[in-house]
């Protein structure tokens, strides 16, 4: 094969490995596309065009995230991963790991960890990389990495985040709470919601947010059955979608321009969690993003008259 051939082949596995590091499906593109010009370069062939690639992709993520930790200290109110519609890559023997990985909850536990403790991490747990292989990618040795690994499996043991394992039970409460939302029924919503629920929201400062979190089933569901009756009176809609591997939805303004994005964590027969991303830099590449201020005067405006 080609260059080019080999490179797209393996453009899903070095996507899937850039974006679990970083949490951000903008910055994992930008580090696929700098691994690419880095191969294109290269003037002598690699022994294994994977290993080679892997590793050079994984370093670009790791001075990223670097970079990245500084901003997100400075972010401003609760940073969330970016929400990913798709995961490219699949592997059939590590289905289980793959999908919880790519979840929110997942994510916001690997940003407790050092960037090479994440990088090892998720090279030898999720995609299974041999410990040389792990090693080489992050710079560091064997007896090194199998150190980062053990230090990031007791950090995510602690905090692993449990979610509802039939796919079908996760997807029938999600309609019904989507049914509910769309009826503006609290009661309805009250009953799909864990006693502790808490609900989350992203805006970075770029969209109206959440003050702080909202936590309690009646909060939560007040909240919601009060608000989005009024969005729905100005034309914003929301269609059910998968979101990080978890049931979701993405809302839209009457262009059909993307407003935000909702994911649920779900357990127990129950709604754990609720997260909202709004903030609009983190929504480019689901589609057109809406403006989301002109959206809430203008529901803040039919709520006074």
């Amino acid at each position: 094969m080609s260059k080019t051939e080999e490179f797209q082949e393996l453009r899903p596995l070095l996507f899937s490995i850039a974006y679990r590091i970083l949490g951000s499906v903008g910055e994992a593109e930008d580090a696929v596309q700098e691994t690419w010009l880095r191969y294109e370069a290269t003037a002598t062939e690699p022994r294994s065009v994977k290993a080679y690639l892997s590793t050079t992709v994984t370093r670009i993520a790791i001075d990223v995230l670097r970079s990245a930790r500084v901003r997100r200290e400075e972010y401003v109110g609760e940073w969330l991963p970016e929400p990913l519609l798709d995961d490219p890559y699949e592997d059939p023997e590590r289905a289980a790991e793959l999908a919880e990985s790519v979840s929110m909850a997942a994510l916001l536990l690997l940003e407790r960890l050092s960037p090479l403790e994440r990088a090892a991490f998720v090279l030898r747990e999720v995609f299974d990389f041999g410990f040389p292989e792990v090693a080489a990618a992050v710079g560091r040795s064997e007896a090194a990495c199998r150190q980062l690994v053990s230090r990031a499996r007791r950090h995510m043991a602690a905090g692993r985040p449990r979610f509802e394992a039939d796919r079908e039970e996760r997807e029938e409460l999600a309609s019904r709470f989507f049914d509910a939302l769309r009826e503006g029924d609290v009661d309805g919503l009250r009953g799909l919601l864990a006693a502790d629920v808490s609900m989350v929201g992203d805006g970075g400062g770029r969209a109206p947010q959440l003050a702080r979190a909202v936590a309690g089933a009646q909060n939560v569901a007040r909240l919601l059955g009060s608000v989005f009756p009024r969005m729905a009176r100005i034309e914003v809609t929301f269609e059910p979608h998968e979101l990080n591997g978890q049931p979701g939805a993405i809302f839209y303004d009457r262009d059909g321009k993307v407003l935000h994005t909702l994911a649920l964590d779900i357990l127990d027969g129950r709604i754990q969690t609720i997260r909202a991303v709004i903030n609009p830099d983190k929504l480019g590449h689901v589609g057109p993003v809406a403006d989301a201020w002109a959206i809430h005067r203008e529901v803040q405006a039919g709520r006074r008259s």
